[in-house]
């Protein structure tokens, strides 16, 4: 078993989101990624648009 990582937001997840985790695992031949995702504040502070619990289940 094989898997890749990604770190990020998904503030909100979207289209762009899910082709980069595919992507990912296409170019690492992973079968599953793990992302390590912000909680309720973005890196950069802000407060998120959505739950983290929502954009997690999205991911």
């Amino acid at each position: 078993m094989r898997v890749t990582g990604v770190i990020a937001e998904y503030n909100p997840f979207h289209g762009g989101h899910q082709y980069q985790i595919a992507r990912a695992k296409e170019l690492s031949g992973a079968d599953y990624c793990v992302v390590a995702m912000s909680g309720d504040f973005v890196q950069r502070g802000e407060p998120a648009v959505y739950s983290k619990y929502l954009r997690a289940r999205a991911a």
